[in-house]
C-alpha cells in the first residue's frame, strides 16, 4: 500500500481562512502531503482583524495530538501559537513521547499591531520546553527582539541575532526579515552544526495588502519540505520561494476590505 506524506498542525483556526490552521491546510496540500491538525484556539476573524477568541481546552489539545499521532503518524510538525503554558507543556511532553522528527516552530508572540499576544511565563515555556525540540525555530524580528531584548535595526543585527537565538537549543534558527525597511529584504538561516553556517536569502518587497497569514505559510512549508525529506537549507529556500510566489501570485485579488490572504494554489504543485 502507498502511504501519505503527513504533516501534523497545531495551531489556532481562523475563520476567515487566511492565516492559522487554513493556512496551513492550504500550505501543506498544496506542497503534496496530508494535513492533519490539532485546534489550539477558535478565532473569529477576517480580513480587517480578530473578533473573538474560543481557546480550545486543554485535555481536548491533548487528545486530538494523541489521536492524529498514535493512528496516522506524521513526518513532519508545524506549531503555531501556543497561548498558555499549560499547551506548551501538553505539546511537547506529546512530542517526546512519540518521538517526532522534523519540528518547525513559529514563536507566534507579536501582533501586527506591535502588541505581545502571550505572556512572559508562556514565552519562558516555549525557550524551556519547545526550543530544544524544535528543528527549526522561524521568528520576525519584534519577536526576535522580544527574545533576546535587544532592537534589530539592520542587516548585520540580524546576523548577530540568528546567531543568539542559536543558543537556545533550536538546531537552526530563520530570522525573517520582512519588518525592515528596505527595498530588498533578506532572511537570515543559521544552524548548529560543525561548520556554524549562515545563509542570506534575499527577497525581493512585492507590493501588496494581501499578506495576512504568511508566516503560517512560510513554517508550514517547511514542514511539508522536511516530510519530502529535504535537508534544512534545501526546505527552507524553497519553503521561501514558494511564499515568494503566493504573494506575487494573490497580490491582484481582493479578498475582504483589509489584508487579505496569499494564493496558495497559484498552480498546481506536484513535487517529484
Amino acid at each position: 500500500m502507498k502511504k501519505y506524506v503527513k504533516v501534523l498542525t497545531i495551531a489556532g483556526s481562523d475563520s476567515g481562512g487566511g492565516a492559522g490552521i487554513q493556512a496551513d491546510l492550504k500550505t501543506i496540500s498544496a506542497l503534496g502531503c496530508y494535513g492533519t491538525s490539532s485546534i489550539t484556539a477558535i478565532t473569529a476573524q477576517n480580513t480587517l482583524g480578530v473578533i473573538a477568541i474560543h481557546p480550545i481546552p486543554i485535555d481536548i489539545i491533548e487528545k486530538q495530538i494523541y489521536a492524529v499521532l498514535s493512528d496516522i503518524g506524521t513526518n513532519a510538525v508545524k506549531i503555531g501559537m501556543l497561548h498558555s503554558v499549560d499547551i506548551v507543556k501538553t505539546v511537547s511532553q506529546a512530542l517526546k513521547e512519540f518521538q517526532v522528527k522534523n519540528i518547525v516552530l513559529d514563536p507566534v508572540m507579536v501582533a501586527t499591531s506591535g502588541d505581545k499576544l502571550i505572556e512572559d511565563n508562556t514565552i519562558e515555556a516555549l525557550i524551556q520546553l519547545l526550543f530544544p525540540l524544535s528543528d527549526i525555530i522561524t521568528p520576525n524580528i519584534p519577536e526576535a527582539e522580544i527574545l533576546l531584548n535587544c532592537n534589530i535595526t539592520n542587516k548585520d543585527h540580524m546576523i548577530e541575532s540568528a546567531k543568539s537565538l542559536l543558543k537556545f537549543g533550536c538546531k537552526s534558527v530563520l530570522l525573517k526579515g520582512g519588518h525592515l525597511n528596505a527595498d530588498v529584504l533578506f532572511d537570515v538561516l543559521t544552524q548548529n552544526n560543525s561548520k556554524s553556517e549562515v545563509q542570506l536569502i534575499e527577497n525581493k518587497k512585492i507590493s501588496t495588502r494581501n499578506v495576512h497569514g504568511t508566516g503560517c505559510t512560510l513554517s508550514s512549508a517547511i514542514a511539508s519540505f522536511l516530510a519530502h525529506g529535504e535537508k534544512m537549507k534545501t526546505a527552507v529556500e524553497r519553503a521561501i520561494d514558494f511564499l515568494n510566489k503566493t504573494i506575487y501570485y494573490g497580490k491582484d485579488f481582493k479578498t475582504g476590505e483589509g489584508n487579505g490572504p496569499v494564493n496558495h494554489f497559484y498552480e498546481p504543485m506536484v513535487l517529484k
